[in-house]
């Protein structure tokens, strides 16, 4: 394949292990940036608040075939990032101003390729996809995902409205002219999970790839997870944002109801939130301060050094689109317990972890205490579930397998538009 001139959008894109890092879609753009610019050169629109920490970092490792373009909105709009919401109408807004920027670095490089890529949503309009005459990859995308109704009592009356809210806007977007234009243009839409694919309308499903929005990288594949301790200890981790609808409250549940038995198991929650006041409260209410401990925001290096020592990764979020953490737990051989939904739910298959169906919160709380039993007493599928998991990681979601997946995408993609 020839050295083609690719466009990236990249809203989201910051290196890890510098002070702002945000998670799963900085990790998506920056590395699928370097992935393109492994075979092709790559001009890569994103924001001007992320250009500290990429130069940076290209201070010390050079990218010669990434060309960075900062963009950015009148600082009067910044508040729109710290309201619920907000950053979705932000990005949109940044959109427009990317749209003119693409196409005046058009009229200097003629572009052969443009892919969205962050934000990896599947439901707002790309305008740059839509009006720029070049070929487009979309993706990867999600958010058709739901909170399942059985669990939407979770949540409080603001958060079922917000649900609520979330489902009408994007049904809205779905239909706005430019959207249904974008994908009508698109050669190739990239989804990350099952209900992002039943998403897409039959007209489209030609063109539809799945394509994960969580990877890892070699150095992550090396990481030696210490062998298991014979102390009698049993160690649980659970890791990410303390919101609602991540699930920590039915982790501490199960968990509670698993460790009445168990004196001698503890579970770690790494995260900061404005959940956590709530989940120390019920720490306390469930008399499991000597068992149950947060332990507030880790960098990423240290989370999964100490994620390294645990046994056993408990992730019931109700509403993931990725679940770039539990990519994560595979490669350090650790099995997931997980609800049957979302990212997780594709990742993770029975050889590699337990995933419990999400028909009521009494229910799922019951089932992922009886997983996290399973799990304690049988040593032997704890490690083959491990093996297994890290297997898998590096064989779907290595971050140098998925550039070759995308590069297989790109030549059917340029072979379409010529």
């Amino acid at each position: 394949m020839n050295r083609l001139r690719v466009l990236a959008c990249v809203f989201a894109c910051f290196p890890p292990g510098k002070p702002g890092f945000g998670g799963g879609e900085d990790l998506l753009g920056w590395n699928l940036l370097n992935q393109i610019a492994r075979y092709h050169e790559v001009w890569a629109l994103t924001r001007e608040e992320n250009r500290e920490s990429i130069e940076a970092v290209l201070a010390d490792q050079p990218a010669p075939h990434i060309h960075f373009c900062y963009l950015t909105l009148p600082r009067w709009l910044s508040p729109l990032l710290k309201i619920q919401g907000g950053h979705q109408l932000y990005y949109h807004l940044w959109q427009f101003r990317a749209y003119f920027a693409a196409r005046r670095l058009n009229k200097a490089h003629r572009f052969d390729l443009f892919h969205h890529i962050t934000y990896a949503n599947d439901w707002l309009a790309n305008f740059i996809g839509t009006l720029l005459p070049v070929g487009y990859v979309r993706g990867p995308g999600g958010g058709a995902h739901r909170t399942p109704k059985a669990l939407l009592g979770e949540y409080t009356l603001g958060g079922r409205i917000w649900e609520k809210v979330r489902s009408v806007g994007q049904w809205v977007f779905r239909h706005d002219p430019f959207f249904t234009a974008g994908q009508n243009r698109a050669a190739a839409l990239l989804v990350c999970n099952e209900e992002a694919r039943l998403q897409i309308p039959i007209k489209w499903s030609d063109k539809v790839h799945w394509f994960p929005v969580s990877g890892v990288s070699t150095e992550d594949l090396c990481r030696i997870s210490p062998p298991p301790t014979d102390d009698g200890f049993f160690r649980v981790i659970s890791a990410g944002s303390l919101i609602r609808v991540k699930g920590f409250g039915l982790s501490i549940r199960a968990f509670a109801e698993f460790a009445n038995q168990h004196p001698d198991a503890h579970l770690d929650i790494v995260g900061t939130g404005p959940e956590e006041p709530r989940l120390r409260a019920l720490v306390h209410h469930l008399k499991m301060e000597k068992q149950v401990h947060l332990l507030g925001w880790m960098e990423r290096k240290k989370l999964l050094s100490h994620m390294s020592k645990q046994d056993v990764f408990l992730f019931p979020s109700m509403r993931d689109g990725g679940g770039t953490v539990v990519i994560e737990a595979m490669s350090l051989e650790k099995p997931v317990v997980c609800l049957d939904a979302g990212g997780p739910g594709t990742h993770i298959t029975e050889e590699c972890g337990i995933k419990v169906p999400p028909h009521s919160p009494g229910q799922a709380v019951h089932d992922m205490a009886k997983a996290l039993e399973t799990l304690c007493h049988d040593r032997e599928l704890r490690l083959n579930m491990g093996k297994k998991g890290k297997a898998r990681a590096a064989e779907f979601y290595h971050w140098d397998r998925l550039g070759e997946r995308l590069m297989k995408i790109y030549e059917t993609t340029t072979a379409g538009h010529n």
